[in-house]
């Protein structure tokens, strides 16, 4: 996987453990809740820094697969697993590599982190700081808020709840669900923290209409909230202009903006399914491989890096505009 990341600015401090640490969140293997695929997931960097500055020039990077496995899609070849791309692809492109790459893989999210990490760098030096944690899996849920989010508690756990009490209720039900051979959704929040006022602009390019863009194109992702979402919709007016709200028209308010992302549960299950076949008909069979059982934990890094990417871009979109 490599992806090329045009508009950074030059001079700015680059930091490779950055990258790391989110890529160390994001890569397969690092729980028993996760797939058990092993991939160390190293980024090498080819072009666009230079003595750990970056030059304002597009930066480069590839990621290589190490731990592949594509004998495990065999049985794939002719089918169409239910929740894929499978059938909708070759519907497009006439033909499909039936390997379990490519850009319909979650595996695509790798370069996503990457960019989001490097975006990163670039609101630290604003003060802005992009934080996400698993709010709910399954039928456990967090009841609005925490007062303080604590990134070390939030990575303390396997599943990336800041609740301690309730990740282990919700560690107990990933396991329950893997030993079935099935699967559990749920939901990321996020908050983004120091935001400068004025970012987003009118009608199209509203910040919640780009993050909602950026959020519903990661893989398994089923609804997008912001700024008290479903709640607020709930409310009465009287209730709801009393919220604080990260963003107005579209625009940043100065205040912290919040959002909340829906997972569905991941479509590959040990479980036997109806499938539909090539040829028109339908067979019964299980999907053999290594697959995670819940996605959120391994969503969270995703989540922040699509975050941090949309806010980077109206910030120097916003410098333009001055």
């Amino acid at each position: 996987m490599g992806g090329v990341i045009e508009g950074c600015p030059a001079g700015m401090d680059f930091h490779h453990e950055v990258i790391s640490r989110d890529m160390n969140r994001r890569r397969p293997g690092q729980s028993e809740h996760t797939s058990p695929r092993n991939e160390k997931d190293q980024v090498e960097i080819l072009s666009g820094v230079f003595e750990n500055k970056t030059l304002g020039t597009p930066i480069a990077f590839v990621i290589k697969n190490e731990d592949v496995k594509s004998s495990d899609y065999d049985s794939l070849k002719d089918v169409y697993r239910p929740g894929h791309a499978d059938e909708t692809w070759e519907l497009k492109y006439g033909r499909r590599d039936h390997r379990g790459g490519g850009r319909s893989s979650a595996r695509e999210t790798t370069a996503r982190v990457v960019g989001g990490a490097i975006a990163k760098m670039l609101l630290h030096t604003h003060g802005i700081e992009i934080i996400a944690w698993v709010s709910a899996i399954g039928n456990h849920a967090l009841t609005g808020i925490p007062d303080s989010i604590d990134t070390d508690v939030i990575e303390s756990n396997t599943v990336r709840c800041p609740d301690p009490q309730l990740a282990q209720k919700m560690i107990t039900d990933i396991e329950k669900a893997r030993q079935h051979g099935d699967s559990l959704g749920g939901y990321v929040t996020c908050i983004c923290r120091g935001m400068s006022p004025g970012l987003g602009e009118p009608v199209f390019d509203k910040l919640p209409a780009l993050m909602a863009h950026a959020m519903m194109s990661l893989p398994a992702s089923r609804s997008f909230e912001s700024d008290g979402g479903l709640d607020h919709i709930s409310m009465m007016g009287s209730q709801g202009n009393l919220l604080q709200q990260g963003s107005s028209g579209g625009i940043t308010t100065g205040h912290n903006y919040i959002m909340r992302v829906g997972f569905k549960p991941v479509s590959s299950i040990a479980q036997k399914q109806i499938m539909k076949t090539r040829d028109g008909n339908t067979t019964e069979m299980s999907i053999s491989g290594r697959h995670d059982p819940c996605v959120l934990p391994r969503a969270v890094p995703i989540v922040e890096a699509m975050a941090a990417l949309v806010v980077a871009d109206l910030l120097l979109q916003n410098k333009m505009n001055q």
